[in-house]
């Protein structure tokens, strides 16, 4: 007779435990204490605390709430775990990737990292077609990236640079602009440090 196997319902499940992780990693970013964010989303900070520890699981009102505090599309807090266990938090497939941004907005994104984690995290961002960020922005932070298709323009440190495919650069603690000049979209593997999302 084969035994039944033992269910620990104490411990959280693997996708549990990295939403708590991806959850602190926004926080952090945005420099909000728990106190701040559970506030916030009507929450207790013994909850969040929880949650971000993978001992609580976020109902999805909860996470609603939370993705739309730091501007993210509710998707991007779930995550895409049907792959091998020993690809969890290493290997991101194109069909797995989490979204950020929108089309309208003229730059959409995705996160080719495993996780929020980590000391850095990249992106394939795309510039849509005449788009541009008005206003430049400062982050504390260390960007770099490559030019994989289309032209971008980029200002750094008051200096505009047009950028093509194989072109790369890198910046820290700059404030920057960017615009698309071209017809087609502008493609770019943007890699920032530490993790702003």
């Amino acid at each position: 007779m084969a035994s039944n196997p033992v269910i620990d319902l104490d411990t959280p499940a693997a996708g549990d435990r990295q939403v708590g992780a991806d959850i602190r990693a926004l926080r952090k970013s945005r420099e909000l204490t728990l106190a701040d964010l559970a506030g916030r989303i009507g929450r207790s900070v013994s909850w969040l605390s929880q949650v971000e520890r993978g001992q609580a699981e976020p109902g999805i009102s909860d996470l609603r709430r939370i993705a739309a505090i730091f501007d993210v599309p509710l998707g991007f807090l779930f995550r895409n775990d049907d792959g091998p266990a020993e690809e969890r938090g290493r290997v991101v497939r194109a069909a797995g990737r989490r979204t950020l941004g929108n089309v309208a907005e003229g730059l959409t994104e995705e996160l080719l990292s495993p996780d929020l984690g980590g000391s850095f995290e990249m992106f394939r961002s795309v510039f849509a077609p005449g788009t541009e960020l008005p206003q430049p922005i400062l982050r504390q932070t260390e960007e770099a990236g490559y030019v994989v298709a289309g032209e971008l323009d980029l200002k750094i440190g008051g200096h505009w640079f047009r950028l093509r495919p194989g072109d790369s650069f890198r910046f820290d603690h700059e404030p920057y602009q960017w615009r698309n000049p071209g017809d087609v979209p502008a493609v770019v593997i943007w890699v920032v440090a530490p993790p702003i999302y």
